[in-house]
């Protein structure tokens, strides 16, 4: 088995009424991934105004590869290529990559807060996944959870009710993210965290190199749709203003893959997804901080909804335990 460097006790009863150290910290994995994730999306649409997707992502792979490489060297962890399933990492790495394009993609042409609620309708479609693929018990009150936290983040972020060919490449997205973290799940026997996250920026690097060797010239560029302009604008030298944005949205995915990676592979899927929904509230705290921006009621009602979703499932999961 390859060496997981986040280590827990197995074998041992959880104590009455608390929930496992697994569920303690999946759900903890979950939380901080989300927001680190939204911290990515953030530096992405900066991005997408004046660069190439294939060089935002070939400079994300490097900066995230490195990042995996150091953090593998500091916790002990050695030669993170080696796996037992290296054509499951190929499709994965595979699959990964089409969910980030068509959501790269959809979120140059739409507002950010309409592209992350579409692409929160990935967690109901892990759910579902869990059930068919994994073989997961999913009962009424998770998935009651899920829809709920589901219908929490649509009364927060309103989305618009006109139609955007935009928004089906984010319904590609979640789907391709619900079949990746799916596929996580079916790793946890053999695969690290930090061997998962190795191969994805690797297969981002040879793509991106690739498609910018291709395409960086320009020679498609021209169209006045802002996803083909994000995906055939030719290369340039950023200024070096821009390179906090491209150093951070590498090493917010190094560190929200390896965090959500951890998080589906301690815990079954119906039981982390619903918390993935956490990053919006989040969300409006840093809208508060940097922008002045504040919610009104019905913003509010989205937060409540949202963590109350996150925190029953904690609750049921205590009870299961308590009465197991």
């Amino acid at each position: 088995m390859t060496q997981d460097i986040f280590l827990s006790p197995k074998g041992q009863r959880p104590a009455e009424g608390k929930p496992s150290r697994h569920v303690v910290l999946g759900i903890g994995a979950a939380m901080a991934g989300s927001a680190v994730f939204s911290l990515n999306d953030l530096c992405i649409k900066q991005l997408s105004g004046a660069y190439a997707l294939h060089q935002v992502i070939l400079v994300r792979g490097l900066v995230g590869l490195a990042f995996i490489l150091a953090f593998a060297a500091l916790s002990g962890q050695r030669q993170v290529w080696r796996t037992q399933r290296p054509w499951m990492h190929l499709i994965r790495a595979c699959i990964v990559m089409i969910s980030n394009a068509t959501y790269f993609l959809g979120l140059a042409a739409l507002p950010l807060a309409n592209a992350a609620a579409i692409g929160f309708v990935a967690p109901l479609l892990l759910t579902m996944l869990s059930v068919v693929v994994l073989r997961e018990k999913v009962g009424w009150h998770r998935w009651s959870a899920v829809v709920v936290g589901l219908i929490g983040v649509v009364v927060m972020l309103r989305p618009e009710g006109q139609f955007h060919w935009a928004a089906v490449l984010v319904l590609i997205s979640a789907l391709c993210y619900a079949i990746t973290q799916t596929m996580t799940r079916m790793f946890r026997a053999t695969e690290s965290s930090v061997t998962i996250n190795f191969y994805t920026q690797v297969a981002f690097i040879i793509v991106s190199a690739s498609m910018g060797m291709w395409t960086g010239d320009g020679h498609l560029a021209g169209s006045a749709d802002a996803s083909l302009a994000f995906l055939f604008r030719p290369w340039n030298m950023p200024p070096i203003g821009d390179w906090i944005y491209f150093l951070g949205t590498g090493i917010s995915v190094a560190i929200g893959g390896l965090l959500m990676a951890q998080a589906y592979r301690m815990n079954e899927t119906a039981l982390v997804a619903p918390f993935e929904y956490t990053s919006m509230p989040l969300a409006v705290i840093w809208g508060l901080i940097f922008f002045g921006t504040f919610p009104d009621l019905q913003g509010w009602i989205g937060i409540a909804l949202i963590i109350g979703a996150g925190l029953y499932t904690l609750y049921r999961e205590a009870w299961r335990h308590h009465a197991g």
